[in-house]
């Protein structure tokens, strides 16, 4: 899959013009306030200067006290309006900015989620992480230093210009020249920042790599003394990152000693050109002289700012790019556009020759199952014969490249992602369970449950008394995924959601492989309870799990090698058959009648 961070091909204007779009569509009244503060700010910051001449007037005629109280007066009303300006800004502007970082997140949460498993296979967990967090950020601060630099800093500094003109015009035109020489300085340095972003952002994929290997290898660390090891791999990350914030800073900073020298060289031409009178012209008043310098004094900071502007911009770009590949990346799995809900029934359950491989290999090949409604069948064989795959298939986590998928006779690839899903309950063989409490994490599988039926499900999960047992009950908290309680707890809490569910159609993939011999037996008949006249598919490696179904499915290499009842396959002595001697020894008439009795 190529880098969603380089999807979007446009250049600077138009993800620039993108980013405004969106966020004043979405912030505009916030936006607004702000620009209107900011507005106030810049001739604030213009009339501030132009009082100079007022000041230096009025204290060169102190007699004239109504004059000298007019100006002073002034100057308090003008700071008065300034500080309320710029604290307006800053408040709107941090609002929008939040709302557009909360709204990106959400957004790229959303579109990942609406992705296949697959997506998911292809991309690391940390680059997902760094894409949402950082890349949101650098959105609102694009549009944070667009906003503030064509607004506050452009408006200020064309303000006091214009101070400057009307006040000495041959002497801003020498304090101007040197402008283009401040841009191509500037220039030069922004060939060093595209580069560095985009090493830094792969430095930072690497320290959530890191910590979360960390968080859920803590175990393979403890065992096999790896706390060096991973000490050194963070070591290496944070250096990484460390000397490319350096870098960054270092580029950022290099903008300062450019304006500084640049506007030490207008300062001293403009005091040489005034006191020698070198261009001729009318002599200034002490006023118009000291309003002129202090315009041009007042026009170096937002100067300074405006030019560090694009290199800002480039070291925000390549995370709001990451985060543009994301919203433009095509769905890996989307409805047909005239898709439609299932249509209820019984929960039959087939597949027509299906082809399907997750890379160029097909796992199945021209695969015909039919799991008949209200029974139990069960797919064993050798692992990676495409077991679990069948089952992925049959949840429509992926799509078959040849064939079809059908409940009740009706084709999963027209129907709508949230009818197959509601169908279907399923517990796997690694159990996941959030980061809440014990009935929350039964009542993910349907969210209008009362706490009755949460309980009624955990008793048939044979969970309940554990349950029971903890500090809080079923309020207690069972940590990231579920790292408070056992395997064998987990498990049963997971086939408790499932149960909860009240699904046509039911599957476990090695679903009590965590469970003592004990709790298994309590499980197996719990399950022949819950699963009584719905559609059951189970994959098992203990057989032991599995005598009672109604038909029992051998899959090598993704194909059915041989199908049919335990009894059926015994006498076949086929490949089955090698399995359950090599489980059982040879086979004797207690496993057979186990089976009987489950049914």
């Amino acid at each position: 899959m190529s880098d969603p961070s380089a999807a979007p091909a446009a250049g600077l204007g138009p993800i620039i013009m993108r980013l405004l779009r969106d966020g004043f569509r979405e912030q505009g009244r916030l936006y607004g306030v702000a620009i209107a503060a900011m507005v106030v700010v810049a001739g604030s910051a213009a009339a501030v200067a132009w009082v100079m001449e007022w000041i230096i007037d009025a204290l060169g005629n102190p007699e004239n006290r109504g004059a000298v109280i007019a100006v002073a007066s002034t100057v308090i009303a003008i700071f008065v309006i300034k500080g309320a300006a710029t604290y307006t800004q800053s408040v709107f502007m941090a609002r929008a900015g939040n709302r557009i970082v909360a709204s990106y997140q959400y957004r790229v949460y959303s579109k990942l989620v609406s992705q296949g498993v697959g997506y998911f296979n292809r991309t690391e967990s940390s680059d997902i992480i760094m894409r949402v967090v950082q890349g949101a950020t650098a959105c609102r601060t694009l549009i944070d230093i667009i906003v503030v630099s064509a607004v506050r800093d452009t408006l200020t500094l064309v303000g006091l210009i214009g101070v400057m003109i009307y006040q000495q015009p041959t002497l801003s035109l020498v304090s101007l020249l040197v402008g283009p020489v401040a841009l191509w300085g500037i220039r030069i340095i922004l060939r060093r920042v595209k580069s560095i972003m985009e090493s830094q952002l792969t430095a930072f994929s690497e320290i959530y790599r890191v910590l979360q290997e960390s968080s859920g290898g803590i175990h393979v660390i403890k065992v096999f003394s790896l706390e060096d090891h991973m000490r050194g791999r963070m070591d290496g990350a944070v250096r990484r990152v460390e000397d490319r914030m350096n870098s960054i800073s270092r580029l950022e900073s290099a903008t300062s000693p450019i304006i500084e020298t640049l506007a030490g060289f207008a300062i001293a031409g403009v005091i040489l050109v005034s006191a020698w009178n070198v261009l001729g012209g009318q002599p200034s008043t002490p006023g118009e002289l000291m309003s002129f310098v202090t315009a041009l004094m007042m026009a170096y900071e937002p100067a300074k700012r405006l030019s560090r502007m694009r290199v800002s911009i480039e070291t925000a770009l390549v995370g709001v790019r990451m985060v543009l590949g994301i919203l433009d990346m095509p769905e890996s799995q989307a409805e047909a556009r005239d898709a439609r809900p299932l249509k209820p029934g019984r929960g039959a359950l087939e597949m027509r020759g299906v082809t399907f491989g997750y890379g160029a290999a097909p796992v199945v090949r021209n695969l015909d199952l039919l799991f008949s409604a209200g029974q139990t069948s069960a797919l064993v064989g050798p692992s990676g014969g495409g077991k679990s795959t069948i089952l992925n298939l049959a949840m429509r986590l992926y799509e078959p490249s040849e064939g079809e998928v059908l409940i009740d006779g009706q084709d999963l690839a027209g129907a709508t992602l949230s009818s197959v899903r509601q169908r279907i309950s399923f517990v796997g063989q690694n159990t996941f369970l959030f980061s809440t409490s014990v009935r929350e994490n039964i009542r993910m599988a349907r969210s209008d449950a009362t706490d009755a039926e949460v309980e009624a499900a955990a008793q048939d999960a044979n969970a309940h008394t554990f349950v029971s047992e903890l500090p809080q009950g079923y309020e207690t908290m069972v940590g990231e995924n579920g790292s408070f309680l056992s395997g064998g707890q987990r498990q049963r809490l997971a086939i408790a959601r499932a149960i909860l569910k009240r699904s046509d159609i039911m599957l476990f993939d090695e679903a009590t492989s965590a469970l003592d011999s004990h709790s298994e037996a309590l499980i197996q008949e719990a399950l022949a309870r819950v699963t009584r006249d719905k559609t059951t598919v189970v994959i098992a490696h203990r057989l032991s799990t599995i005598l009672g179904a109604d038909q029992i499915i051998y899959v090598e290499e993704g194909r059915v090698v041989e199908r049919g009842t335990l009894r059926d396959l015994l006498a076949a002595d086929g490949p089955f058959r090698r399995l359950y001697d090599r489980q059982f020894g040879v086979a004797e008439p207690a496993p057979i009648a186990l089976a009987e009795a489950a049914e």
